[in-house]
């Protein structure tokens, strides 16, 4: 059984409201438009993180963090992506993949909007997390934390951080 914390688009920003739910988990999952590595670096410090890189980082997290990162946590197949969109509308670069081997939970971030979605057709798991950094145009800021325990996701949370100002 997996505690997993699941950010994006932090844009360089970390707090000690994120890393108290840092603490709590097990591994942080990163969906992408990191920022400043120190954000990566400081999670690395506390907990396991696994990441990909967004279309707002730079050259050296490019060269630490992959575009996509599939991957086994315990008996569930995970995509993760920053660009990815979401059922119904995937992204081109992503759609290919997601539908000739869909994983079961595949997930993004990008837009800044949290979004959890069964797709029905390629019977996969769709979770983005919103974005828990201060920069863009979200009214409040959000993570998600849920369970993975064998095959099953489970006991999935919204984390509302607070009203951006």
């Amino acid at each position: 059984m997996k505690k997993i914390l699941l950010l994006s688009d932090t844009h360089s920003h970390i707090d000690d409201t994120i890393l108290k739910y840092v603490n709590q988990a097990d591994e942080v999952w990163h969906a992408g438009d990191i920022g400043d590595l120190a954000v990566t670096d400081t999670i690395k410090k506390l907990k396991p993180l696994r990441a990909v890189y967004g279309n707002i980082d730079d050259d050296k997290a490019r060269m630490e963090f992959p575009l996509n990162n599939r991957f086994m946590c315990e008996g569930v197949d995970v995509l993760i992506t920053h660009i990815g969109g979401y059922p119904g509308k995937y992204n081109q670069a992503i759609r290919n993949e997601i539908t000739l081997n869909p994983p079961k939970l595949f997930i993004c971030g990008h837009s800044h909007i949290l979004k959890v979605m069964f797709d029905k057709k390629l019977n996969l798991l769709h979770m983005n997390p919103g974005a828990a950094g201060k920069s863009g145009f979200h009214d409040v800021r959000t993570m998600l934390r849920f369970v993975i325990d064998g095959e099953a996701i489970k006991d999935l949370e919204i984390i509302e951080i607070e009203k951006r100002v």
